[in-house]
């Protein structure tokens, strides 16, 4: 299965995929031998293992009382999803925007202190007595403290969504 595939991939054990997921290990031991699951618990686990929710939504079974699986509707647009599979979805999309939030943020603060401190020193190498250097420095430097405002709060949305997985009535 292709869960088993990527968490072999990555390193993981299945109790560190369970954990990261918020899974059972009993639950991804089922899924990996080819058992349904739930959208939320799709959702958990390309989190997880940092793929998309549509690859594992279409290699996995969809839980039979689930009448119109997300790759049925993506080849017939006439097709409705249903409010649990939407809402697997768009928390899923929710996570990977925070996740991607996160992950880019120390590559923004570090391109802003190579690309400052190069212009702090062609700012006093050609003008020492005008130091132009502020003003680029605070404008990039608000938009750097606000990614990294950002990127602090979603850090804690993740961890709560960890911690409170929404299960809809369904067991992972």
């Amino acid at each position: 299965m292709k869960v088993k595939q990527l968490r072999i991939e990555k390193g993981f054990s299945q109790e560190q995929l369970a954990t990261m997921a918020g899974v059972s290990t009993r639950t991804l031991q089922r899924i990996e031998r080819g058992a349904n699951a739930s959208p939320e618990t799709l959702k958990c686990l390309a989190s997880a293992l940092e793929t998309d929710f549509s690859e594992l939504r279409e290699t996995l079974p969809m839980p039979a009382h689930t009448p119109n699986p997300p790759a049925v509707a993506a080849q017939n647009p006439t097709t409705q999803l249903t409010p649990d599979m939407m809402e697997a979805v768009d928390a899923y999309e929710a996570s990977k925007d925070r996740l991607e939030t996160i992950r880019s943020f120390p590559g923004h603060l570090t391109k802003y202190a190579v690309v400052m401190g190069l212009l702090a020193l062609v700012n006093i190498i050609t003008s020492p007595d005008v130091l132009w250097v502020i003003w680029p420095a605070l404008g990039w430097g608000i938009a750097v403290a606000s990614h990294g405002w950002d990127a602090h709060k979603a850090q804690q949305q993740e961890y709560r969504s960890a911690l409170h997985p929404t299960h809809h009535g369904q067991s992972h």
